[in-house]
């Protein structure tokens, strides 16, 4: 494979948990730095990670394979390791000559030591006010070609105090979260991470113009997922595995370009080799972008996947999308039906008695459900594990009359993590309105069973 006729530098810009929610996407989130840089260079539109959480996101993007492949099916400072750090994407540049540098976050290893650049700079901090200083501090006199790993640890949360009031009372939140104070001001804050993030990109922007460096420099800004808000980081949701990818330099990313078709960051390690002419490793699992910059083809993949096996718990799930449709399967064998019988009556408490799924081995109690016909349920996997209330009383599956059960007394109602009433007038929720209402609030702002 040929390289560029002069090697160019590499500049890897990532942040945590921003999503596309940055001004060059079309959102009221000012990043002036960012917008430059696509203006300049190329944008990916619809550019997905590999998993939409911390430390898979980042692996899968530098080795070039999907987590369930390369070992990181959860997160770093969790335990979670490569099968083989050999496989980084640092180790074929090494041999191509590149000096590589890592400066911030890297989230694929407690020890950084271990993955294999030349140089890393250990900072008490990955906020954007100490990486982008170090950053232009290791690019001052950098044997070339380098490539270069800047990591900044916004827009994580916590975010930054909101710095405008202006924000605090307009900022929108994402469609899928109701619009009042709360969710406007934790927009607010998470512009403010922002626009830190943006003064970062911008300093090691203006650092590499000033060194003369721009010109011969691939300049790679993206993150690892989605908005930690609900239906973004940790889901397959296009809120969860949509990232932003701007791109500028040698080889075509110039111009301020569009693209629109389907990428994923797993094309990003063979596109590098390309660059860089190195011969892609026969493990990588994505394809090179050049193709596509070039206009030589209109699209790289029929299909996208991702998967999410760890973040905070056991949650294994994978997804394929292709430009109109997703399917997304869990293979922890738990359903996202409510608990049905075969024959006819309702669903009750009828007795205490450890669950099998919810305890998980406990011996502390929770209610066990019977149905009037007989076939035992566990309704507190339902009820407890989802986080959703229910009503009283739940249909069969026969469809048949909607008994009220008895109120329970008070020692049992503070022990149940449902609401009460003693009659149920609907399917779906008792006669107690506001219990009611609440309960509706939250089915409207989830996704389907």
């Amino acid at each position: 494979m040929s390289a560029l006729p002069d090697r160019p530098n590499i500049l890897y810009i990532h942040s945590h948990d921003s999503g596309r929610y940055v001004q060059p996407y079309g959102y009221s989130v000012p990043t002036p730095n960012m917008q430059l840089l696509a203006d300049q260079g190329t944008l990916f539109r619809r550019a997905f990670c590999a998993a939409p959480t911390c430390s898979g996101s980042r692996a899968a993007l530098l080795t070039g394979q999907h987590c369930h492949n390369n070992g990181m099916t959860g997160l770093a400072h969790r335990g979670w390791e490569l099968n083989d750090y050999g496989q980084h994407l640092v180790h074929p540049l090494k041999k191509a000559g590149y000096r590589t540098i890592l400066v911030g976050e890297q989230h694929i290893s407690k020890d950084p030591g271990v993955i294999g650049y030349d140089e890393v700079r250990r900072l008490d901090s990955n906020l954007a006010g100490l990486v982008a200083p170090s950053a232009l501090d290791a690019m001052e006199g950098a044997q070339e070609p380098f490539f270069m790993s800047i990591g900044f640890f916004e827009t994580h949360r916590d975010f930054a105090a909101p710095n405008s009031v202006r924000d605090t009372l307009y900022s929108l939140p994402p469609q899928n979260l109701p619009d009042n104070l709360v969710t406007r001001h934790d927009m607010a804050a998470f512009k403010a991470s922002v626009r830190s993030l943006d003064q970062g990109v911008g300093a090691v922007l203006n650092g590499l113009h000033m060194s003369g460096l721009a010109d011969n420099t691939l300049v790679i800004c993206t993150t690892d997922h989605g908005l930690a808000f609900p239906k973004a980081k940790a889901t397959l949701l296009d809120g969860g595995i949509g990232v932003m990818l701007i791109m500028r330099g040698p080889g075509g990313f110039n111009g301020g370009k569009v693209v629109d078709s389907m990428v994923t960051q797993l094309d990003i390690y063979p596109t590098l080799c390309e660059i860089a002419g190195v011969d892609p490793p026969g493990f990588l699992q994505g394809k090179s972008l050049m193709p596509l910059v070039k206009g030589e083809t209109a699209a790289l993949h029929d299909e996208i996947f991702a998967e999410i096996t760890y973040h905070a718990a056991y949650e294994p799930q994978r997804a394929v999308r292709t430009d109109r449709w997703k399917y997304i399967r869990r293979f922890d064998g738990r359903s996202r039906r409510p608990p049905r019988c075969s024959g006819s009556g309702s669903l009750g408490p009828s007795s205490w008695a450890p669950c099998p799924c919810c305890a998980r081995g406990s011996s502390r109690p929770r209610p066990r459900w019977d149905c009037r016909c007989g076939c035992p349920t566990w309704g507190c996997c339902w009820v407890r594990c989802t986080s959703r209330p229910r009503c009283w009383t739940w249909p069969c599956a026969s469809g048949a009359a909607r008994r009220a059960q008895p109120p329970p007394t008070p020692s049992e109602r503070d022990r149940r993590p449902w609401h009460s009433a003693s009659r149920c007038s609907s399917s779906c929720c008792c006669s107690a309105r506001r219990s009611c209402s609440r309960s509706a609030s939250r089915r409207s702002r989830s996704s389907r069973w």
